[in-house]
Formats: structure tokens, sequence, C-alpha cells
């Protein structure tokens, strides 16, 4: 198993953008084919840092899921919102493994 830690630097005054950009991907991992941990959007400390976790059985599905997600009218969609809104800022994507 992998999983996808995502670090995003979002623009905190566009934190509602943000959580609802977040509402979108959550499913969509999930219906091709990963495991959504969740989003974790900033409470205390800064104000810019999100974060989301997903999973998939292995790298090899994960690059599944990115082929089908380039060709996906709704994932598309959900790209095309935060390119308008500009809620992130930047993002940084690392592969975690777990210890078993």
């Amino acid at each position: 198993m992998i999983t996808c830690f995502l670090r995003y630097v979002i623009d905190p005054y566009k934190l509602a953008e943000f959580e609802h950009y977040a509402r979108l991907w959550i499913p969509l991992v999930n219906r091709l084919g990963g495991t959504h941990h969740g989003y974790f959007l900033p409470h205390e400390g800064a104000n810019d840092i999100a974060l989301a976790l997903f999973s998939f059985p292995s790298l090899a599905n994960y690059e599944i899921y990115r082929s089908r997600m380039a060709t996906d009218a709704e994932c598309q969609a959900a790209f095309a919102y935060a390119e308008e809104t500009r809620c992130i800022l930047r993002y940084e994507r690392s592969f975690m493994r777990p210890v078993v």
C-alpha cells in the first residue's frame, strides 16, 4: 500500500473555496479506486496550510488513477474550480508506505 500525502499552501482568505474543492475530491478519489482519508484544514497555528491523505494498493494503482483522472469530467471540473478560485497557492506531493 502507498499513501499520497499532499501539503497545500492555501489562500487563508479563500478557506471556504478550498473546503469546497476538498469535498469535491473525496468521492472522486474513492470512485477511481483509492481510499481517501480526508482533508485537514487549518485550525490552530498556520492559517495557510492544509493536508490531504489518500491510499492505493500500489504505485501502479495510483498511476491507473492518474490516467483515469485525466479524462474524467468531474475531476477536470474540480481542477478548473481550483484554478478559477485560486484557493491553492502551491502544493507538495509525497508518497509514504506504512510500517508493518
